[in-house]
């Protein structure tokens, strides 16, 4: 997860397999290392004036669309 991820949370099929959540830091986010060697950084779409979510607020909407697109 990634505030300037390329790609967004909804749109993934990637959720379907198997899976890792890397999940940055609320101040910095992903480091430059860990995020060039992930092979896909998302973003979580958010209509309105918020910039973030909470580290483990977002942890757990990726964990629930991963249960959906399982399901």
């Amino acid at each position: 997860l990634a505030a300037d991820g390329e790609a967004e949370l909804g749109d993934l099929e990637v959720l379907d397999g198997p899976v890792v959540v890397v999940v940055g830091s609320e101040g910095k986010g992903l480091s430059r290392l860990v995020g060039e060697t992930c092979d896909v950084r998302v973003r979580i779409p958010m209509p309105g004036g918020a910039e973030s979510l909470n580290a483990g607020v977002a942890t757990g909407i990726v964990l629930y669309e991963a249960a959906r697109h399982r399901s």
